[in-house]
Formats: C-alpha cells, sequence, structure tokens
C-alpha cells in the first residue's frame, strides 16, 4: 500500500488531497496518514497541509525495491527484488535463492555487508548506504566452461551504465576490476551452480563505489562521487546497470559471446600489457595479447610460448 500512495505523490508533482487519495485506495484517512508516517520515518520528505493535502518533497537515498522498479522496464531483470538495510553477503542469499528455483532476473540487493565477497576469498568493503552491491541471477544454457564470459559481460554493463548516467569513463582491468583513473571503482565476483556438462544458474555480483568520501575509502580505491564532484543518485544508477546487463545478456544469447567479448575490448587496460599472472602459488609474465570467446586471458611469454589463464591476479608490469 505505500507503494500506491508513493506512486500517487510522485506522479502529481504537486499537493495531493487526503480525502482523494484514501478514496482511491480504499482506505481511512487514519489508515492513510499512518502510511504517511512511516514512510517518513523510512526517510521520504513528505509535508502536510490542511485543505491542499500531501506532497513529496524528497525521497531518500535508498535502492527501495518500490524505488529501482519504478520505469525500470526490463522484461524480466529485476522484476523480483529482495532487499536488506544490512546482510552478511548478497552472494550467498542469491546462490540459495537460485537452489530454490528462484525465477531468472531475480535481484539480491544490500545497502550494507559485514562479509561482502570478493575474489579469491577476499572481502570487499560495503559501507551503508554508499556504494551498489547486489547478486542477480541468471539462467543461461551453457556449459560450466563457459561462464567466465559473464564476468566480461558484467564489467562492460556496469561500464555502459556509468557512461550513460554520469559521463565518467570507465576501464576494465582483467578479469573483474573496475576502474576510474587508475584507481578502482568496483569489482565483479560470478559464481554458478552446474551439473558436469550443464549451468543450473549463473549468479553476477557487483560492489561499486558510489558515493563513498575519499578519506574513507581503502588505499588505491575510488567512488564515483569522487570523480564527479557531486552526489550521485544510486537509484538510477542502478536502474541503467540492470538495463545493460539484460541487454547485453539478450545480445549473447542472440549471437554469442564475440559481440560482448568486443565491447570489452573497448573498455579494457589489460591488452597489450607486460603483465604478471599470479595463481595457485605460482606466476606468468608476459604480454596479454587478447582474451579468447570465453573470457580466458591470452599471455605470451618472452619464449614465444602462449598461454591462456582463466582466472588469477594480474599486475601491469609498465
Amino acid at each position: 500500500m505505500r507503494e500506491k500512495i508513493l506512486d500517487a505523490l510522485k506522479r502529481k508533482h504537486d499537493y495531493v488531497s487526503g480525502d482523494l487519495l484514501s478514496q482511491r485506495l480504499g482506505m481511512s484517512r487514519q489508515a492513510l496518514w499512518k502510511h504517511i508516517q512511516e514512510l517518513k520515518e523510512a526517510g521520504y520528505d513528505i509535508v502536510a497541509v490542511p485543505h491542499l493535502g500531501y506532497r513529496l518533497i524528497s525521497s531518500p537515498d535508498r535502492l527501495f525495491p518500490f524505488e529501482v522498479s519504478r520505469d525500470l522496464n526490463t522484461g524480466f531483470v529485476g522484476k523480483k527484488i529482495y532487499y536488506f538495510d544490512s546482510l552478511a553477503s548478497t552472494m550467498n542469499v542469491a546462490m540459495k535463492l537460485g537452489a530454490e528455483a528462484a525465477p531468472e532476473g531475480t535481484l539480491v540487493l544490500s545497502e550494507s555487508q559485514t562479509k561482502g565477497k570478493g575474489r579469491l576469498g577476499r572481502e570487499w568493503f560495503s559501507p551503508k548506504y554508499k556504494g551498489i552491491y547486489l547478486s542477480l541471477i541468471l539462467k543461461p544454457k551453457i556449459s560450466p566452461t563457459e561462464a567466465s564470459i559473464f564476468t566480461i559481460l558484467a564489467g562492460v554493463s556496469i561500464s555502459e551504465a556509468i557512461k550513460e548516467t554520469t559521463g565518467l569513463d570507465t576501464h576494465i582491468k582483467w578479469p573483474n576490476d573496475l576502474l576510474v583513473g587508475h584507481k578502482k571503482l568496483g569489482g565483479i565476483l560470478t559464481e554458478l551452480n552446474a551439473e558436469m556438462d550443464e549451468v543450473n544458474f549463473v549468479v553476477i555480483g557487483a560492489g561499486l563505489n558510489v558515493n563513498n568520501d575519499k578519506k574513507s575509502l581503502p588505499e588505491g580505491a575510488t567512488s564515483l562521487r569522487e570523480h564527479k564532484k557531486e552526489p550521485i543518485n544510486r537509484v538510477s544508477l542502478l536502474q541503467e546497470i540492470l538495463r545493460k546487463i539484460e541487454s547485453n545478456y539478450l545480445l549473447f544469447q542472440k549471437k554469442g559471446p564475440h559481440p560482448i567479448v568486443e565491447k570489452w575490448r573497448e573498455y579494457n587496460i589489460t591488452l597489450g600489457k607486460r603483465i604478471k599472472v599470479h595463481f595457485h602459488k605460482e606466476h606468468i609474465e608476459g604480454e596479454a595479447v587478447d582474451i579468447d570467446i570465453d573470457g580466458g586471458l591470452l599471455v605470451r611469454r618472452d619464449s614465444g610460448v602462449t598461454d591462456k589463464v582463466m582466472s588469477g591476479d594480474v599486475v601491469h608490469c609498465r
């Protein structure tokens, strides 16, 4: 019911009569007043003037499902949203929901994470009401060996969304780092539930520094607000991320991985660099020459041998 009240207040852009609103929604004026008070407690600035009614002045910077769903206009991504004020990890919840047959496009959001997941068991810094921390369930008809392409797809989609909403150029460092000005803006984690030759579902996880203050960021990290010098509307950015993910996912389903890989090449800052890749307590060094259609990084050693790397930590030597 609160969503219907908000929808009416947002569409009017002026005072809405309490009598008219209560009649339209089939409730008493007292019940309407109670809902209005709950919305105020949630952070919505709503004024009430006798003989005029209620007017919405501003909405809080919260990723409430109603706010995200409103005018999202996707086909399936974000149609079902699980929202939390605080959570250990959105990935854990999404993997559990996927195993319980949650529909494709189910989204898990949290305003903060106490044990946010990064790659290789690392923890992602997730301060409350500052970033975007999401996990999204997709159900592609692919084999487990093809799942790495979804890290590539997510990186491209988020980079496109940031450009669309803020005008900032984002770069992707293989395999999953999003950078602005050579500092880390966000990271992507892909996990899957699969049989031997078939994926049951994929969960794309992303953590993005949006409105973090410079002084609160870890060393080597940055945020969108730091570069724009103004607060970023997190709802609008999240909506565009979801639209881009759906668009690129449909492109992948129609034309395969090649268009996604081509887009990634435009955003990447790894190809052409001399790099070291650390994995399994070993490392290889050489030139990053390309990525394969499944997202694997091709590294040409000084000996001329080219290795394909599917995971690892990359250090740019120069």
